[in-house]
């Protein structure tokens, strides 16, 4: 089972449900951080990695001297990554390559061919029983999906996998999404939690994935995100009080199994609850 863990908004505390998710099931669980642009789920897990790899996009490269300026590529490329100045040179913009492979498909001259780039490094250890992989991207690279497709590669249908998806509801967290089955949906009891919580949802529904609701930090505001949830048929799991101790845990890089041990026990039945509406939704 693949569960991913997203959140319409930054700083709802989605990284703090899915580390304290993983380790709580503990044997057969790995935690997949696809958050690249700021991963930080290392920060609690604290693995000592032992393998690193760069993660590569293929970008044209052109041949002048078989390349006539035709623009067949140009044409072709609906993100710019390519440009002829008639009569004079072609300019490729590696930046702007999606790497589709159209530009040298339709090259008559056979003059584009598969270069490199590097767009970020993955990561990933054991820790204990825990396996842990993390992408990070390239520092001014604009492209995430690239290297969360990576990420995602290491999953293990074997193995219970958990995803930290990236905040929002943008193409990154399309991808981290993509093909689970289900999402977790973090968010918490404000304006803000609420607005964005409504977006993620849109998105969760889009893709025909069944989902549920943990609300982080109950008591700070009111109760328009549990009302809702009611009416959108959105399932409330679990909710995290704000509670001092739990935030001083946070900002120490601390575990809130470590800080607080009973909320073990709390997690797991998160889990339990997530396993039986995939069964249900499985034999639907």
């Amino acid at each position: 089972m693949i569960i991913s863990i997203a959140s319409g908004k930054g700083g709802t505390g989605k990284t703090t449900v899915a580390t304290n998710l993983a380790v709580a099931i503990g044997n057969g669980v790995q935690l997949l951080d696809c958050d690249v642009e700021e991963p930080n789920a290392h920060l609690f897990i604290q693995p000592e990695f032992n393998h690193k790899e760069p993660v590569t996009i293929a970008v044209p490269e052109i041949d002048e001297k078989k390349c006539t300026l035709c623009g067949e590529c140009s044409e072709l490329c609906q993100f710019k990554a390519i440009a002829v100045i008639p009569d004079k040179t072609i300019l490729t913009f590696p930046e702007l390559c999606h790497s589709c492979g159209g530009c040298w498909e339709v090259c008559p001259e056979h003059a584009i061919t598969l270069g490199k780039r590097e767009v970020g490094i993955i990561e990933s250890a054991n820790h204990g029983s825990l396996e842990f992989v993390h992408g990070r991207l390239r520092v001014g690279e604009a492209m995430a999906p690239p290297l969360i497709k990576k990420v995602r590669s290491f999953t293990d249908p074997s193995k219970l996998t958990i995803i930290d998806a990236p905040p929002g509801t943008s193409c990154p967290v399309i991808e981290s999404m993509r093909d689970t089955d289900f999402v977790l949906l973090v968010t918490e009891p404000t304006p803000f939690g609420l607005h964005d919580l409504k977006l993620a949802f849109e998105a969760v529904k889009t893709l025909n994935i069944p989902a549920g609701l943990v609300i982080n930090r109950m008591g700070l505001g009111d109760d328009k995100v549990r009302e809702y949830a009611d009416q959108a048929g959105l399932p409330f799991l679990m909710g995290i009080p704000f509670d001092r101790r739990i935030a001083e845990a946070y900002s120490n890089g601390e575990m809130i199994l470590d800080a607080l041990p009973e909320y073990k026990e709390k997690f797991l039945k998160l889990y339990k609850r997530i396993a039986d509406i995939v069964a249900q939704t499985g034999l639907s």
